[in-house]
């Protein structure tokens, strides 16, 4: 293990570099260095990255790239790829990237090649679609399937509905796709509203087909089905298919393991939309479009994995999140799509960035004296302008931001799409340069509301400009966010990869939900957990 972050050589040169350049405005770093948009823009894997809006220079990102360096990230991101046990707390290999290898690669987990049991799902995958798509499967009654339902939670619902959601351009419209993840019977009530039980499709996604929340779902739509269609548990089969590696659990349901779609537990759920996870995204797109999607996860890989540490996208969007973290004490990001598709992005990067990241313990035990993951949030443009913006402007805290862009629209209607990007490129100068109370009182405001129209600026962001949506941008969009976590999670010495703190209140949960069915549980709680069951008892009658 290396030294502790804070004692390392680079972290102290930063601290020192930070005291001096701290304070520096961006109107003085661009006046200095007119040609600063080229100098801190990169382009790779038909990404542009535009990051000279943050409050760097040229030592900065050296010392940055010195602190990987002594993070030795080079050497985690091969340990990463190459199927090492880097999840330490739980023993295992990481390897969302083999989802998407090729067909002929070797990577290795106690010896075995996991590459060809990744495309035997996938192909299996793309046979089911084929066969629902075609109408060759049929569902109890004889009737093809028109609705898919897909039951998960965590990274069995967020990616599958961000990327039904961000590609539905180029999704069967024949199909009717819903998502159900909260265990509020809302949810499911208003999911399956309208929908014929005959022609419906329910994909339940849980590897262990045990958590409560899918798998009382599930239930419930085992039970909605079987009680539309007048039918006993043979239906099943023709209308239900699992993501679990469960067999018993899964036959016990009554769905036919043929129909059982398997994953590792080398893949945490946060990563694993472009596997079996995957399947309702299959089934929107097309098994053509997801391959195209796993090639853009595949290219973001590669260009991770080789290229150098200042020419690398994630690593300079993750040191970026390092340096405004834990120098300037931003504690949130934006993340800002201006594309509507994008709608969901800033959902699904919440479960990325904060269950990877949003630890206290480093890999050697000891509690970490320094900041580690920032809260993300976001919306798309140009909705957003008329919600948070103001704060972000002219509020009190420091908001990195994340302008994500296209240069050509999937609708291009009128003048829509010019107005919106001249907004991204708007926003992002107002950001960096404001408006000086001079300015404003040139402008003849009255000395009484100028110093509610200054706009101090030096608010930095990045500007992610592409050329169109596509499946594939969206797979290199994704994988550059989980790189640029691993990164993240590189120099802070944590492990991106477990997710503990999600277990302590689905103990308490199960141990709660007898106390709430009966007036007669002894109730041990705390006083005021004790009181809100008693009124919740009390109240439900």
């Amino acid at each position: 293990m290396a030294d502790p972050l804070t004692q390392q050589s680079a972290w102290k040169d930063l601290n020192t570099h930070y005291d001096q350049i701290g304070s520096l405005h961006l109107r003085e770093l661009f006046t200095d260095d007119p040609n600063r948009g080229q100098t801190f823009s990169l382009d790779a894997v038909g990404v542009h990255l535009d990051y000279s809006k943050n409050r760097i220079n040229s030592e900065t990102m050296s010392l940055l790239i010195a602190l990987a360096n002594q993070a030795d990230l080079p050497a985690r991101i091969e340990a990463m790829m190459s199927g090492e046990k880097i999840n330490v707390t739980e023993n295992r290999a990481v390897l969302h990237t083999a989802l998407r290898a090729p067909k002929g690669a070797d990577i290795r987990v106690d010896g075995e090649n996991v590459v060809p049991g990744v495309h035997d799902v996938l192909e299996r995958m793309g046979h089911f679609c084929n066969a629902i798509t075609s109408g060759q499967w049929t569902g109890a009654t004889g009737k093809p399937i028109r609705n898919v339902v897909n039951i998960g939670i965590g990274g069995s619902d967020l990616g599958p509905v961000m990327a039904y959601q961000a590609l539905r351009h180029y999704s069967n419209r024949s199909l009717t796709m819903r998502f159900v993840s909260n265990v509020d019977g809302t949810d499911f009530a208003e999911a399956t509203l309208g929908l014929d039980p005959a022609e419906t499709l329910f994909i339940i996604a849980s590897k262990t087909f045990t958590t409560q929340e899918t798998m009382t779902n599930a239930i419930t739509a085992r039970d909605w089905l079987l009680s539309g269609l007048n039918a006993d548990q043979s239906a099943v089969a023709k209308h239900f298919v699992a993501l679990s590696t469960n067999a018993e659990q899964v036959t016990a349901f009554g769905i036919d393991t043929d129909n059982m779609f398997g994953f590792w537990d080398w893949v945490g759920g946060r990563y694993s939309m472009d596997a079996a996870i995957g399947l309702s995204t299959m089934l929107a797109i097309g098994p053509e479009n997801f391959a195209e999607m796993l090639s853009g996860f595949r290219e973001m890989d590669e260009h991770y994995r080789t290229a150098p540490l200042a020419q690398n996208l994630p690593v300079i969007m993750g040191l970026l999140t390092v340096w405004y973290t834990n120098f300037f004490g931003a504690q949130t990001t934006a993340v800002l799509p201006y594309d509507q598709y994008l709608h969901r992005f800033p959902a699904y990067l919440q479960q990325l960035t904060m269950e990877s990241n949003g630890k206290s313990v480093r890999l050697d035990n000891q509690q970490v004296d320094y900041a580690t993951s920032p809260v993300y949030w976001g919306e798309p443009g140009t909705n957003g302008q008329h919600s948070f913006y103001q704060l972000i402007h002219q509020g009190t805290h420091l908001i990195p931001c994340d302008f994500i862009a296209f240069a050509k629209s999937l609708n291009a209607i009128g003048d829509h799409h010019d107005k919106l990007n001249a907004n991204v490129f708007a926003q992002g100068e107002a950001l960096a340069m404001g408006k000086t109370l001079q300015e404003v009182l040139d402008e003849g405001t009255p000395e009484s509301l100028a110093p509610h129209r200054v706009f101090a600026g030096n608010r930095p962001s990045n500007t992610l400009l592409i050329e169109k949506l596509t499946p594939a941008v969206l797979g290199k969009l994704i994988a550059l966010y989980e790189h640029s976590v691993y990164t993240q999670g590189v120099i802070w010495q944590i492990n991106p990869f477990d997710q503990w703190g999600v277990e302590l209140g689905k103990v308490l949960a199960k141990r709660i939900i007898p106390e709430l069915e009966s007036d007669s549980a002894d109730l041990q709680h705390d006083s005021s957990t004790n009181q809100l069951i008693e009124r919740y008892r009390s109240m439900k009658g």
